[in-house]
């Protein structure tokens, strides 16, 4: 079946593989994800994608020992609220890091994981997790 082809995922989701939001051309505010009108200047402000920033810091996070569905053999593992350096927040999962390293301030970067392999066809799906900074 095309539609659920591996290179159709990468086109269909580009805030997953390109970490891509956008930014207000005007105000100089970035959005993740992409929206479709900017939730303060409404239809006013001209929004124009752009590739978040690969670095930022945790802002607060939580471990996590029962996960949910299809993540069950991944248990214990870290879910972090983090800043990018553009302000943007987001929630990510905090992976390859040494678990005393994973606190609140600790600079953090974007790697690129698998996120499952359950589907139906056999097609792995990729995304971004975070990584603590050595």
């Amino acid at each position: 079946m095309v539609q659920n082809s591996l290179p159709l995922h990468w086109r269909k989701y580009p805030e997953r593989y390109r970490l891509e939001g956008n930014i207000n051309e005007e105000t100089g505010e970035a959005f993740f994800p992409a929206r479709v009108v900017d939730p303060k200047q409404g239809r006013k402000g001209k929004l124009v994608p752009i590739e978040m920033p690969r670095i930022g810091k945790i802002v607060s996070l939580t471990e996590v020992y029962v996960g949910p569905q299809g993540f069950e053999k991944e248990t214990p593992y870290f879910l972090a609220l983090i800043e990018l350096e553009n302000k943007v927040r987001m929630l990510t999962q905090i992976v390859d890091s040494p678990k005393e390293k994973i606190k609140e301030g600790a600079k953090v970067k974007k790697v690129f994981r698998k996120i499952s392999d359950i589907d139906e066809e056999g097609a792995i799906a990729y995304g971004y997790k975070f990584k603590v900074e050595e």
